[in-house]
């Protein structure tokens, strides 16, 4: 399966526009716990390793997962790199992305997480999922390692 396809069906969403804006929330939320160092290593794998190929059943959307860690938004994208790592635990980590995830009525907000997660580590190095593991707090560290 390709990330997106991953991340719709063990996320259980129907829409690839969908697991694009809730990918790209994760990894925002994400990058604000690491160092700009580490994350600039971890697009660049994404970058490297990502090349979807389209099925019939599938239509990719248009941002390659290096650009989506990036951030497809400059501003974000800009602040992600000027502020430096972030310190917050799990539940404020959780309350970013309900705020701002919108996810489809009856969608899990963890179970999307997981989604995300399982679809970010096939594309990376054991060497990053370890990396990004040790900036996590310790409930999104605990989903990041279960997620498979």
């Amino acid at each position: 399966m390709t990330f997106m396809e991953t991340v719709m069906h063990k996320g259980h969403l129907e829409n690839a526009f969908v697991a694009k804006d809730i990918t790209e929330l994760v990894f925002r939320t994400m990058r604000d716990l690491m160092t700009t160092e580490a994350s600039d290593r971890v697009a660049i794998e994404l970058k490297e390793e990502n090349e979807e190929v389209p099925t019939e059943e599938y239509k990719p959307i248009p941002d390659d997962l290096g650009d989506l860690w990036r951030d497809t938004d400059p501003v974000m994208g800009f602040l992600s790199r000027i502020q430096g790592p972030m310190k917050f635990d799990s539940d404020s980590f959780l309350f970013r992305l309900r705020q701002e995830a919108n996810l489809p009525e009856g969608i899990d907000l963890e179970t999307v997480i997981c989604a995300v997660f399982s679809a970010t580590k096939q594309e990376l190095s054991q060497a990053r999922i370890e990396e990004i593991a040790s900036f996590l707090p310790e409930k999104i560290r605990r989903m990041w390692n279960q997620a498979s």
